[in-house]
């Protein structure tokens, strides 16, 4: 009986322009996990077709008039879409994935000498990364290796963190953004693999500072911290994309969720941990989440039709299921709050046709007014990471 459901659920989706794929849709309330991942990548093969292959074009968004937006190698963005191509390869084994995320990767592998920027752990680790623990090949990690090199010269050992911004200095004279913590992973597995202890001590260090400064006592976390260079001092603590300066700003609860559970992997310290528990209990303990636990774009925002942000609940989910695997009293409830946001994206009210996107209704910025409700790249990227996850448990 399930097999005639599930048959019977495959609709053919005509599109009406280039940007619109038009593969089979399965209804996913009747399919495996494993089932949901074969039809994304069955769906990315077919989205190669209407996607042109641009090195200043990388998939990021969907423009107001239903245009793809791509960006450059050097935008934050950029490795994210090679990156879903990988995981997908990976999964399927398909080998036009491979192609496609060998050739989108490289056009990003020249921002491993990119200095100006803490964020070379999403541009290059998720690309590089993914490639390099599935095919095993060195020429992949010396790509990641060489970004971490590049990575630890943004560090500031009086500080004990790496900067992140060199923007808006008439703000911040040594921003350091809950976004950072999401670059790490880099810098624990260069330590990996290499040996040489200085990534591991740069990425606990700035771990411990975030940990000491990010973090209000409801375990909610600023977005901005802003330090004095030369005596380490915290200057002011602001936000620059949530409501205001006190608020809880969605996709920042979830990059400090997935941060720590990250730093937990490769210190075993215990109070990373907890800083990951902390923030799971802040943010489902929440009286603004909705029933669906998919958040508004601010958990202090107010009306129910304030925009969701589906990119902080794919990255929620993502942290969720690797959180469970720490022997926390809280893990079957880590996967029921996982397993219960994948459900909800899982419908027409999150998912989208619009190649090479899978779900909708993120937020990029509400105060700096761009995506302010539309697909982006980096929701897809952590929706899949979250699925694959899943189908290891």
């Amino acid at each position: 009986m399930r097999l005639i459901i599930y048959l019977l659920s495959i609709v053919l989706i005509i599109g009406c322009s280039n940007t619109t794929s038009t593969p089979e849709t399965i209804a996913t309330d009747t399919m495996t996990t494993q089932q949901q991942l074969q039809a994304l990548a069955d769906r990315a093969v077919s989205d190669l077709e209407l996607i042109r292959l641009d090195s200043l074009h990388i998939p990021r968004t969907i423009e107001s008039d239903g245009t793809l937006k791509g960006t450059k190698s050097k935008s934050w963005t950029s490795g994210f879409y090679p990156g879903i191509l990988w995981q997908l390869y990976g999964y399927s084994k398909n080998e036009k994935l491979k192609s496609a995320a060998m050739q989108w990767s490289a056009f990003v592998e020249k921002e491993k000498l990119d200095g100006g920027t803490h964020d070379l752990g999403f541009k290059i680790y998720c690309p590089y990364g993914n490639a390099y623990r599935i095919t095993n090949d060195d020429k992949y990690k010396d790509v990641f290796l060489s970004a971490s090199r590049t990575l630890i010269t943004r560090y500031n050992p009086d500080v004990g963190a790496i900067r992140s911004w060199d923007h808006h200095e008439h703000l911040w004279k040594y921003p350091v953004i809950i976004d950072n913590m999401m670059n790490l992973e880099m810098l624990f597995e260069a330590t990996k693999l290499t040996g040489d202890s200085t990534f591991y001590h740069i990425a606990d260090q700035h771990a411990e500072t975030t940990l000491k400064n990010h973090f209000r006592s409801d375990d909610s976390s600023y977005h901005v911290v802003d330090y004095n260079p030369v005596t380490g001092e915290v200057v002011k603590k602001n936000t620059h994309q949530g409501l205001n300066h006190e608020s809880a700003w969605s996709r920042g609860q979830a990059w400090g969720l997935y941060g720590y559970t990250v730093a937990y992997r490769y210190t075993g310290k215990k109070k990373y941990l907890e800083q990951a528990e902390k923030i799971a209990s802040f943010i489902f303990s929440h009286p603004n989440m909705p029933d669906d636990l998919i958040p508004y774009w601010d958990y202090d925002v107010q009306g129910s039709e304030e925009p969701r942000d589906v990119s902080a609940a794919t990255v929620t989910a993502s942290a969720l299921y690797e959180l469970s695997k720490y022997g926390s009293e809280n893990s079957d409830q880590y996967v029921t709050w996982a397993d219960k946001i994948l459900s909800s994206l899982n419908t027409d009210k999150y998912k989208t046709e619009d190649a090479p996107f899978f779900l909708k209704h993120s937020v990029g910025s509400i105060p700096g007014e761009f995506e302010m409700d539309a697909p982006i790249i980096y929701a897809d990227y952590y929706y899949v990471e979250a699925l694959l996850r899943k189908s290891k448990l």
